[in-house]
């Protein structure tokens, strides 16, 4: 049989990038596609291919995924990483920007999985690894929508492996803790343009920190976006992959943590954990 084809969205930098690389070295044809195919270069120019890619446009996704089965015919792996963190107090975020951020977090997940699904069926087999977060098992403060998104995708998640497994397909989580990518300073500019003023100043500003350092070199609370990548590659290769992989640092730990404590004890941990007053 031909080489495995993987899709990896949100391929342009950090986690996708980084999962694009690994996933060709383990043998597969990947497609790496992002909104900015300019920033792709260096991997057309590793040999993995490029899409352009937006995960909230209808005809973006189908035409992405007509050219993959058009150039090979199958899909066996698709890594749903494409998203970003809304940050900001529940009361000041607009409901226009929580709809954009489940709609990149959530939706257009969703939207990719609907696509390859009819033909991972007809193959009989395939593995979709969706990219969540410890976020998605426990909540910061002022990032509300975002942890609503990943929420919203274990559940997904969840239900779809019950769903699918039938046909020989795989559902896979992968819940990071903190990496050193640009999501953290991405973060906590919009953090700072929601709620950097007002109510929640001072909570804002311990938190703009907290997310800004994540995005800086020498950060030690944070872990480089290859042990994503391998966790996604060991994901796409297993045999019987598990259906949770709990990856870098901080994320076994805390959801344990969010497991056995009670609730406001763990809220204190957190809020200790992320800086903000008590």
């Amino acid at each position: 049989m031909d080489k495995k084809v993987a899709l990896v969205t949100g391929g342009s930098s950090g986690i996708g990038e980084v999962a694009a690389r690994q996933l060709k070295d383990a043998g597969f044809t990947v497609y790496a596609a992002a909104r900015r195919t300019d920033r792709m270069a260096a991997l057309e120019q590793a040999g993995i291919r490029t899409l352009a890619l937006d995960v909230t446009d209808a005809e973006s996704t189908r035409a992405a995924v007509e050219r993959i089965i058009a150039d090979e015919g199958r899909v066996d792996v698709l890594v749903n990483n494409a998203g970003y963190g809304s940050y900001g107090s529940l009361e000041e975020v607009p409901l226009a920007e929580a709809q954009a951020q489940l709609d990149v977090n959530v939706l257009g997940l969703a939207r990719l999985a609907q696509l390859v699904l009819p033909h991972m069926r007809t193959q009989g087999s395939g593995r979709i690894i969706n990219i969540s977060s410890m976020g998605g098992r426990f909540a910061t403060p002022l990032g509300s929508w975002y942890h609503a998104s990943k929420y919203a995708v274990e559940g997904l998640s969840d239900a779809m492996r019950l769903e699918v497994g039938q046909f020989g397909i795989d559902v896979v989580l992968i819940e990071p803790g903190g990496i050193r990518t640009e999501w953290g300073a991405i973060a906590a500019d919009k953090l700072r343009a929601t709620s950097g003023q007002g109510a929640y100043r001072t909570q804002a500003e311990a938190m703009i920190k907290t997310l800004s350092a994540s995005s800086e070199p020498g950060y030690r609370l944070v872990s480089p976006p290859e042990v994503v990548g391998r966790a996604i590659t060991k994901a796409a290769t297993a045999r019987k992959p598990r259906t949770r992989y709990s990856v870098g640092i901080g994320a076994t730990p805390m959801i344990w943590l969010s497991r056995v404590l009670p609730d406001r004890t763990f809220d204190s941990v957190i809020k200790r954990f992320a800086g903000v007053p008590a």
